[in-house]
């Protein structure tokens, strides 16, 4: 007897006993012939007793609950009258857990829930094959991305969560009390990553979460969220960089369409590989594309979401790309980052860039400033004490490359690449401003 997942059976595999393992998707009982749809991560086979032969049988499946979990012994056989072309005849079935009944809420029904019911039942919902279908695409960005870095040279780091300053400033910092002094949940690895600039590793990644204290409510905005941080050293220019984050992308889109038809054609996704470089627009030409889809910004100004959009679809609209670059932003949008590296040809304008996906920043970064004058003076800009800020100040003093870096929002690029409308659906168990459980 061979134990099986529900798609390793084969019709050809007729006679053989096997067991499977799973949850009771449903069970009913037509004239003489009771039935069950089993249901494992992989799929799901059917069950089948005839009353006259096996009375006890059908008794006991027609007994268990929907969503109970079970264990069946039984006999591989064909049938054209099963979508796989085989049935399973069992000899037994065992009842592991009975499952209560109602059920919060329904696995295969056709009617849908509520966003809140489904995460507040979130065991339930993955169970869902479409829902647990997002979360092996995220495995599989995860898989693709960190293969594509290491291919690059890059080393996987982890930096710490609990920090003692935030790199984006104090409004959007969760604060922790730390056996007595004041700390905080880290915004970003961004002081670590170039503290291992000057330690001399040139080129590292982090996938780990991110903790923004936004008040935003909306279907992109999220409290805790996974982001892909990198940095590199002994660059000359951001395009650099872009090109790094560019080839995440392309690899991560061009993963899933090779190695994941499956997933893609069962998901219904139209997943189109990008054209290669991705189009760079520089930030006042952005301005003037979203003003031909009618959102008018002055020079200066955050595109926020609605200019993102009108921007996506004047590219769209214009080129037929999804992917795209925002370059040189003007200083004084991204002042707040102090580590901004600006021009020295126009110091009105930085090195940084935002990667945007149908309408959606999906990262941002650019070169950092490396030379310790300049970033203390950036510093004081904004306020800050640079003597407050020992061991990220430090690194600047005895040998610090030029280097560079962003940060990929990786449930941002999933929610677009699936084309779902609030973030928190690929999320697991999802943090925002109103949500702290399940």
């Amino acid at each position: 007897m061979r134990h099986m997942r529900t798609d390793e059976i084969r019709p050809d595999q007729e006679g053989d006993e096997i067991r499977i393992d799973g949850w009771l998707q449903e069970s009913r009982n037509l004239g003489g012939i009771a039935f069950g749809i089993i249901r494992d991560r992989f799929g799901t086979v059917q069950v089948t007793v005839k009353k006259k032969e096996n009375p006890e049988m059908a008794d006991i499946l027609a007994g268990i609950s929907r969503e109970s979990v079970v264990s069946v012994i039984g006999k591989v056989k064909r049938s054209d009258k099963t979508p796989r072309g085989f049935e399973i005849v069992p000899s037994e079935i065992r009842v592991e857990s009975m499952a209560e009944t109602p059920l919060p809420m329904g696995v295969v029904d056709k009617v849908g829930a509520e966003l809140d019911t489904r995460l507040n039942n979130r065991f339930i919902d993955l169970r869902k094959r479409r829902v647990a279908r997002i979360f092996e695409f995220k495995a599989e960005v995860l898989h693709s991305t960190r293969q594509y870095l290491r291919s690059e040279g890059f080393i996987e780091v982890n930096t710490p969560k609990i920090v003692a300053a935030g790199a984006e400033g104090g409004s959007t910092l969760f604060k922790v009390d730390y056996f007595g002094r004041n700390a905080y949940l880290a915004q970003s690895p961004q002081l670590y990553k170039q503290n291992l600039m000057a330690a001399g590793l040139e080129r590292v990644f982090e996938i780990a979460p991110a903790f923004r204290a936004e008040a935003s409510d909306t279907v992109r905005h999220l409290a805790e969220f996974m982001s892909i941080d990198v940095e590199m050293s002994f660059i000359n220019s951001s395009e650099e960089v872009m090109d790094i984050a560019e080839g995440i992308a392309f690899s991560a889109v061009d993963h899933l369409a090779k190695n994941c038809k499956a997933i893609v054609d069962e998901a219904g996704i139209d997943l189109k590989l990008p054209k290669r470089p991705f189009r760079k627009i520089p930030y006042g030409e952005a301005l003037e594309m979203a003003a031909s889809e009618g959102v008018k910004l002055e020079f200066g100004e955050d595109l926020g979401t609605e200019g993102e959009k009108a921007l996506g679809k004047a590219v769209i609209n214009q080129y037929g790309e999804e992917f795209y670059f925002i370059t040189d932003f003007p200083t004084e949008l991204k002042k707040g980052t102090f580590y901004a590296m600006r021009r020295d040809d126009r110091p009105d304008l930085t090195t940084y860039f935002d990667l945007d996906y149908r309408g959606q920043e999906i990262v941002s970064g650019g070169r950092r400033e490396h030379r310790i004058e300049k970033l203390a003076a950036q510093m004081k800009e904004n306020n800050l004490d640079p003597t407050s800020f020992g061991f990220y100040i430090d690194a600047f003093k005895y040998g610090m490359p030029p280097h560079g870096g962003f940060g990929f929002g990786l449930e941002r690029f999933l929610q677009k690449v699936l084309d779902l409308p609030n973030i928190r659906e690929v999320i697991l168990y999802p943090r925002d401003r109103l949500r702290l459980s399940p």
